[in-house]
């Protein structure tokens, strides 16, 4: 469809392309014209101040440059989010990108709070969708969105909102 517009005939197959992600290699979802239709989405479970050089998640792989705050939140391997995610993955907390730091653990993940300070429990944690394509998630994890769309596991609430919904 995106590709070979003169290979269109009476039937297409639009596959990814309706959770508004990109079917083509280092597509661009958002410049193609495509919207997210999926949003994962978690909440901000706690703060944690933290002191430098403290190490952070499984096997302490990353270390705190400085004092700092750190935030967890409640969404992991468990649920689905890549383990394999780098450190500095955003995500959107309180519509604004912080880093991902340390390993993903089956239920959890820290983030980098030194950019929202004021951040607290139950604030939201956008993990893909508006504002945060999931092609840009999976090429840090060095899949595709599909494997990641199709991935969220059944201990996640789903939930259906008509008439769509704004970032």
């Amino acid at each position: 469809m995106l590709g070979w517009p003169e290979a269109h005939s009476d039937w297409i197959r639009p596959g990814i392309m309706l959770y508004g992600a990109s079917p083509l290699v280092n597509g661009d979802a958002t410049g193609e014209g495509l919207r997210p239709v999926m949003h994962f989405e978690t909440t901000l479970i706690a703060v944690n101040h933290c002191r430098a050089g403290d190490p952070v998640g499984y096997g302490g792989t990353w270390r705190c440059p400085e004092a700092m705050p750190l935030g967890v939140a409640a969404v992991g391997y468990g649920d689905g989010y890549p383990r394999h995610l780098p450190s500095g993955t955003p995500v959107l907390l309180n519509g604004q990108r912080v880093p991902l730091v340390g390993r993903v653990s089956m239920d959890m993940i820290t983030l980098d709070l030194r950019s929202q300070p004021q951040a607290g429990p139950g604030d939201p944690v956008r993990l893909w969708g508006e504002r945060l394509p999931v092609d840009e998630i999976a090429a840090r994890a060095g899949t595709i969105a599909y494997e990641l769309t199709c991935g969220v596991t059944q201990r996640v609430e789903f939930v259906e909102v008509e008439g769509g919904r704004d970032g």
